[in-house]
């Protein structure tokens, strides 16, 4: 008897995208950095993606699988590193600094610039997720080691890597809704341009 499974993919870039912007809309300077956003980075960009990962893995899919967890666990991360020198129960932890910052965010942009390589043979929406995500952590790479220097008057690199993020967490939620319909309906609805 076989078993036909559900594709887990959408959920897991739902979990993204959805999160990249709502953190990005703070990083473009329209809300500050609260628990909204560090709540979506536990539980459905981190907790969702983790969940999606180890679903790619019953299916056999290494790259979904290796994507989705570690995208997971970022978020994970991220939360840690924001809330951890806050904890009044681990005093003496100091929170990281700039440049530590930087070689962070360096090392998720070189794991992201290598994954977009793999999805070369997946299809051109997937390709400019990638792309705009290793893009997105080359500029708060940046950010970390200026210190988030004015680019036009009041406009700074963070407002111009936020309106990147947003774009870059739309093309997520774009491809996740494109899947569903596209498989609820048995045709292309939204069109992710395969390569093959």
């Amino acid at each position: 008897m076989s078993e036909r499974l559900a594709n887990p993919a959408p959920l897991g870039l739902l979990g993204f995208g959805l999160t990249t912007v709502l953190l990005n809309l703070h990083n473009a300077g329209l809300f500050p950095l609260d628990t909204m956003i560090l709540a979506m980075g536990l539980a459905y960009g981190g907790l969702a993606q983790v969940i999606v990962g180890v679903m790619e893995f019953k299916k056999g899919n290494t790259f979904g699988t290796v994507a989705f967890t570690s995208y997971g666990l970022f978020w994970w991360s991220l939360v840690l590193l924001l809330l951890l020198p806050k904890t009044p129960l681990l005093i003496g932890i100091a929170a990281p600094t700039e440049t530590a910052m930087a070689a962070y965010f360096f090392m998720w942009g070189l794991f992201t610039f290598a994954l977009f390589f793999g999805t070369l043979q997946k299809n051109r929406a997937l390709q400019f997720v990638f792309l705009s995500l290793a893009i997105l952590f080359f500029l708060l790479t940046i950010r970390e080691l200026t210190g988030n220097p004015a680019l036009f008057g009041t406009f700074t690199l963070n407002n111009m890597l936020g309106i990147e993020g947003i774009i870059c967490g739309l093309s997520a939620v774009y491809l996740a809704i494109a899947e569903v319909l596209n498989e609820t309906y048995g045709k292309t609805i939204l069109p992710i341009c395969p390569t093959n």
